[in-house]
């Protein structure tokens, strides 16, 4: 099963029997022996490229989460032994701030060097949905007060209000406090529709009675953001306590700001060894079959 996940994923044979530190010779014959004891070919191979036949994609997720599995069994048998080992992979938005995510990962490699630690930034809800299916074990959200993480496990962290962002030399630099009416008449660069990240701001807006133009959507808080800021060419709404990684931007205080709740989420059902050592080393141990607060 490891030789046909890695085949999938690099769609080579040659490359896959790099990753798995075997002769080619030795990986095609395990698969064509896969292949006759299930009756059913998992890839189409061409002198070009290779491919997952329909039998292969149907496979594939089972053929993932067996060895995920078997990864799980030998992280509690080292975990009942007095040894942290596995795989680490944390989920976090951007702007994330009540955890130093870096920071907190160079103490827990520090403390338990033989723990595989992974790292992926995205969506909120993108992260549940990760979190959900095992595909990452913990991670750091950004929400709107109204929303709350559906199917996982969830502790918030922190309340933070949103604060305008805008270039040093814009007419609002100079102001200590603005309201959302007034920047309504500004462009915005902001988050797809649709995302938490923008949700929070959109509701923000209508529970006032103003409407906005988001004229630039980007898919990350990152430095295409800050350089519209920087240009002039939009302002934005962003977490207060985020705010200070910025530079060459002013903040300004929002009278009716939206405000941002951080959650940590976890999987009720599959919480490991090394995310339960992770989440202890932050001061933040967990139920795993809790549903939070």
């Amino acid at each position: 099963m490891r030789y046909v996940v890695a085949v999938a994923e690099t769609n080579s044979f040659t490359r896959a029997a790099e990753r798995c530190l075997v002769v080619q010779s030795a990986l095609s014959h395990q698969i064509a022996r896969l292949e006759r004891e299930l009756g059913a070919r998992l890839f189409d191979r061409t002198s070009r490229r290779v491919r997952l036949t329909p039998a292969g994609a149907a496979f594939l997720p089972a053929a993932r989460q067996c060895l995920d599995a078997a990864e799980r069994a030998a992280a509690e048998v080292a975990s009942a032994v007095g040894e942290i080992r596995g795989r680490l992979t944390v989920g976090v938005i951007p702007t994330v701030a009540a955890v130093d995510i870096p920071a907190a990962l160079h103490a827990f490699h520090r403390r338990h060097p033989h723990v595989r630690i992974g790292l992926r930034v995205g969506a909120s809800e993108q992260l549940v949905e990760q979190v959900k299916e095992g595909g990452i074990e913990v991670a750091f959200l950004g929400l709107p007060v109204t929303a709350r993480p559906e199917g996982v496990g969830t502790r918030r962290l922190a309340h933070d209000r949103l604060v305008a962002v805008v270039a040093p030399d814009h007419p609002l630099a100079g102001e200590s406090e603005v309201d959302l009416a007034r920047l309504s008449a500004e462009a915005f660069v902001d988050l797809p529709a649709g995302t938490a990240g923008r949700a929070q701001s959109d509701q923000a807006f209508a529970a006032a009675g103003v409407r906005r133009e988001v004229a630039f959507e980007v898919t990350t808080v990152d430095v295409m953001m800050t350089r519209l800021i920087r240009q002039n060419l939009a302002v934005a709404l962003l977490p207060s306590n985020y705010t200070p990684h910025l530079t060459g931007v002013v903040t300004v205080p929002v009278r009716d700001a939206p405000v941002r709740v951080e959650h940590l989420v976890w999987n009720r059902f599959t919480l490991t060894p090394a995310a339960t050592a992770f989440l202890a080393e932050l001061d933040l141990p967990v139920d795993p079959e809790a549903g939070g607060s």
